[in-house]
């Protein structure tokens, strides 16, 4: 039987023939490889996230989802290279633009939201200015003008007391406080488009949901359309309208949140699912048995098998999972999956 999971927010309808806020299409990045062989973290990956809408990203630790979005804003590091493949925002190729006109593109237009708070802020400034420093960056605002609004945004993000959190520290803080002054770096100046990786990865389960439902109301609240990473499927299922699964470096399912959390096709999403406590599940049918993890562990991204990269840990393989990796089909309306069981 399917399972039930909660309903998050309501999203904007998807319209494939709208042309969308983001376009990312056949997108490849590898890494240098000491040993040689690239390691593909991103490979064919193709895209779409609406104006208002929110996408979720799910998968393992080392799928690509990081590298996706780093790759968006032309951050990765130096042993990174975009092989081939298009990114689109407003109609405008991000991979053709000029430093300086990403520089205007970058917390402006679309904005990043980082793992952990403790390393995306400066450890020696205040909270307040770093904040500031956003606005300042694409606002031609006087200093207490950027100051005024670093309060308004402190405020926004849930500090009842913004004027103490603008004077402090990063070290004062709690790590869920930290996480809501990146917050309120990313959103300081109204981007159109947000791109958050684990926001809540490093924090207790009762920050995690404050902060859920802090991300649902700010979206709602400003438009925003969120491009959201997480292993975490009660932060996806709160938020996301739709859910792509990665593995290895290339999406194996996309759906709506009921379609992927509760009817899943890919095997792999189905052994995502497994691998959770049933608490942890959202909305989990109250089953006895304990969470049963995917065999095996994820494949060398350097040296991938020649079939289907989740084969030697796949339950349901097929003769042709080892002969070439399988094409996505689209066995329902608004379902993706690449898996021989449905053609492939």
């Amino acid at each position: 039987m399917a399972r039930r999971i909660a309903r998050g927010p309501r999203q904007l309808p998807y319209h494939p023939l709208v042309p969308a806020l983001l376009e990312v299409r056949d997108l490849v990045v590898h890494y240098d490889s000491p040993h040689g062989s690239p390691a593909f973290a991103v490979d064919e990956v193709s895209l779409d996230v609406a104006d208002g809408e929110a996408v979720g990203l799910l998968g393992e630790s080392g799928c690509g989802k990081t590298t996706l979005l780093l790759a968006i804003l032309r951050l990765l590091p130096g042993s990174a290279h975009v092989v081939s493949g298009s990114i689109r925002f407003r109609g405008r190729e991000l991979l053709r633009l000029s430093d300086t006109e990403l520089r205007g593109l970058r917390g402006s237009e679309i904005s990043i939201i980082f793992q952990e708070p403790a390393l995306a802020l400066n450890p020696v400034r205040r909270v307040g200015a770093q904040v500031a420093e956003v606005v300042r960056a694409h606002r031609r605002w006087s200093s207490r003008r950027c100051r005024e609004e670093a309060l308004s945004m402190l405020v926004e993000v849930g500090f009842s007391e913004p004027v103490r959190v603008h004077d402090s520290y990063p070290h004062e803080l709690s790590g869920g406080q930290r996480q809501r002054v990146t917050i309120a770096q990313a959103l300081a100046c109204r981007p159109a488009l947000v791109l958050a990786d684990e926001p809540t990865a490093s924090l207790d389960s009762t920050t995690q949901s404050e902060l859920r439902a802090l991300l649902g109301s700010l979206q709602s609240r400003f438009g925003l359309a969120l491009l959201l990473a997480s292993h975490d499927l009660g932060a996806l299922a709160a938020l996301a309208g739709r859910v792509l699964v990665m593995y290895a470096g290339r999406v194996v399912e996309a759906g709506n949140p009921a379609q992927v959390f509760g009817d899943p096709l890919h095997p792999y999403s189905g052994g995502l699912l497994r691998a959770l406590p049933r608490a942890a599940a959202p909305r989990a049918s109250a089953e006895p048995r304990g969470p049963v993890p995917i065999p095996g562990s994820s494949p060398d991204l350097a040296h991938l098998p020649p079939g289907c990269a989740f084969e030697p840990r796949c339950p349901d393989r097929l003769p042709a999972c080892t002969e070439r990796p399988p094409q996505e089909t689209r066995p329902a309306e608004g379902r993706h999956v690449r898996c021989f069981k449905y053609g492939g």
